[in-house]
C-alpha cells in the first residue's frame, strides 16, 4: 500500500494511476488531475481536493470524509460505498454517469 498521507501533490498529473488502497489523508492535491485514477478504498481523510480532476476516477469505497471536494469535477466518477461524510462539496461538476453512494443525493 502506498503512503502519501501528507504530501503536497498540488498540481500533480496523476491521470490513471492506480491509487488503490493508498493512504492520502491530508494530503494536498489541489488542482490534481486524477482523471481516470483508481482510488478503490483509499483514505482520503481530510485531504484537499479543491478544483481535482476526478472525471471518470473509481473511488469506490474510498474514505472522504471530510474532504474538501469544492469546484472539484466528479462527472462520471464511481463513488459507490464511498463515505462523504463531511465532506465539501461545493459546487462541485458532477453527470447522469456519476455514481453515487446507496442513498446520497447531491
Amino acid at each position: 500500500m502506498c503512503n502519501l498521507s501528507g504530501a503536497d501533490l498540488s498540481g500533480a498529473n496523476l491521470s490513471g494511476a492506480n491509487l488503490s488502497g493508498a493512504n492520502l489523508s491530508g494530503a494536498n492535491l489541489e488542482g490534481a488531475n486524477l482523471e481516470g485514477a483508481n482510488l478503490k478504498g483509499a483514505n482520503l481523510r481530510g485531504t484537499d481536493l479543491i478544483d481535482a480532476n476526478l472525471i471518470d476516477a473509481n473511488l469506490y469505497g474510498a474514505n472522504l470524509s471530510p474532504a474538501d471536494l469544492s469546484r472539484a469535477d466528479l462527472r462520471g466518477a464511481y463513488l459507490r460505498g464511498a463515505d462523504l461524510e463531511g465532506a465539501n462539496l461545493r459546487d462541485i461538476k458532477y453527470d447522469e454517469d456519476t455514481v453515487w453512494p446507496e442513498g446520497f443525493k447531491p
